[in-house]
This record gives C-alpha cells, structure tokens and sequence, in this order.
C-alpha cells in the first residue's frame, strides 16, 4: 500500500522518473520470467 502510494507522489512530482522506473520494472520482470 505505501509503495503504491509512494509511486503516484513521485507520478505528480516526478513523471519522468516514474517513466524510467516503470520500465526498469518491465525489463525486471522480463528478466525473472526468462
């Protein structure tokens, strides 16, 4: 819950790091499943 809440501060004060770090998650769990 508070990571979740933590991402939508960092969305309204920081969108693009949120950006990178969407995708760094994308690539982390790309990486896991293979």
């Amino acid at each position: 819950m508070a990571k979740g809440l933590n991402q939508k501060k960092t969305e309204k004060k920081k969108p693009e790091k949120t950006l990178k770090e969407k995708r760094a998650e994308k690539q982390s769990k790309k990486a896991g499943k293979a």
